[in-house]
């Protein structure tokens, strides 16, 4: 038996389908994945994602603090509430999590990182925090649900108190409130809008419950995986790790290299752009019958080869698609290795949807 969120039993009361995740038992789906891939699409469905880990970071250094731990730039957050997305990195650029970063008062930010890299990123937290007048507190008294689709919001308000409503749905992207003990945030990882919400453990059965009883759809790992990669979101462990830097990972938008500030791994990322980025992560789309899968290999004539380090059936799009890692020089055109056969793909620069619109050309 694995670790358990406090929403297990809500999973368990809908006979969803329960895998080990990380040491986590975490529901896969509720019968169709299929079908909660598309109620995120189309209407609003709603994920348990309590096995990801928040984390408060208070003190006079907490800025300064950030600003040395995350290769994007904290300072950027002007007004409390506001949020991006980071990489947090060892010092020869390998990727250790990502990330999001919330602002939410002078020297107060709240951090919330990935289940299975949680322990060691606390631990790599805590090493880095020396010498600066910063606490770091996991706050393992908070649970976490995301509610995303094009009707998500305006049915999730819904459930927060009356107070918190209307400033709740007037959120900007990556924005956050608090309000009433709920920590909403305009966030999410499935290319649909939305919020991802954090409160109380004790209040997450009832609110989970109280937007299944007002039509949002129950979903499990399962759709949120075919749902981020749609929408070509990473994930960490398949598209990243500690042996790539984000800038053979589609994620240079994420490094603020510019000005004095040092940050950890800062260095190397500079030295691999002065020799050049030998590989990208770029978008694969099967030309023909197949699945893409994890660690298929992808070869580039007259270049080399490459991995493809995500892939699935795409529901919305009705084909196999992709994200693989393949040499800078690669063009349009590669062949995947999948059981032996080669079997031509296309390259494309994800997303492949956003918002429920395909955005490439089929």
């Amino acid at each position: 038996m694995g670790h358990r969120t406090p929403l297990y039993e809500a999973h368990v009361e809908r006979d969803a389908r329960m895998v080990d995740f990380g040491g986590w038992d975490m529901p896969v789906h509720y019968g169709s994945q299929i079908e909660e891939h598309h109620a995120v699409r189309r209407d609003a469905g709603v994920f348990d994602v309590s096995h990801m880990r928040v984390v408060d970071l208070e003190g006079a250094q907490a800025q300064d603090f950030l600003r040395r731990l995350l290769a994007n730039d904290v300072a950027r957050l002007k007004t409390p509430g506001k949020a991006l997305y980071s990489c947090m990195l060892r010092d020869d650029g390998g990727v250790i999590d990502d990330l999001i970063a919330y602002y939410r008062s002078a020297g107060s930010y709240r951090l919330v990182v990935n289940a299975v890299t949680a322990d060691d990123d606390l631990a790599w937290i805590g090493r880095q925090s020396a010498g600066f007048e910063v606490s770091v507190t996991p706050r393992r008294d908070l649970a976490i649900v995301a509610v995303q689709g094009p009707q998500a919001r305006r049915k999730a308000a819904a459930c927060l108190d009356a107070e918190c409503r209307e400033a709740a749905l007037e959120l900007g992207v990556f924005d956050s409130q608090e309000c009433a003990g709920q920590f909403v945030a305009r966030t999410g990882y499935t290319g649909e809008d939305g919020f991802e919400i954090i409160m109380p453990v004790a209040q997450a059965a009832g609110f989970w419950r109280a937007l299944v009883a007002i039509g949002v759809a129950p979903c499990g790992l399962g759709a949120r995986d075919t749902l981020r990669l749609e929408a070509g979101m990473n994930l960490y462990g398949h598209d990243m790790d500690t042996s790539v830097t984000p800038f053979e990972s589609g994620l240079a938008w994420t490094v603020a290299l510019e000005g004095e500030r040092d940050f950890i791994g800062k260095a190397a990322l500079q030295a691999q752009l002065a020799a050049g980025v030998g590989r990208k992560l770029v978008g694969l789309i099967l030309e023909g019958r197949g699945v893409l899968r994890a660690h298929q290999k992808v070869l580039v004539a007259g270049v080399g080869e490459g991995e493809v380090t995500s892939g699935s059936f795409s529901p919305t799009l009705e084909r196999s698609i992709g994200l693989a890692r393949v040499p800078a020089g690669a063009g349009d055109r590669v062949q995947v290795d999948i059981r032996g056969r080669l079997l031509n793909a296309r390259v494309v620069k994800p997303p492949f949807v956003r918002n429920g619109k395909v955005m490439i050309e089929l």
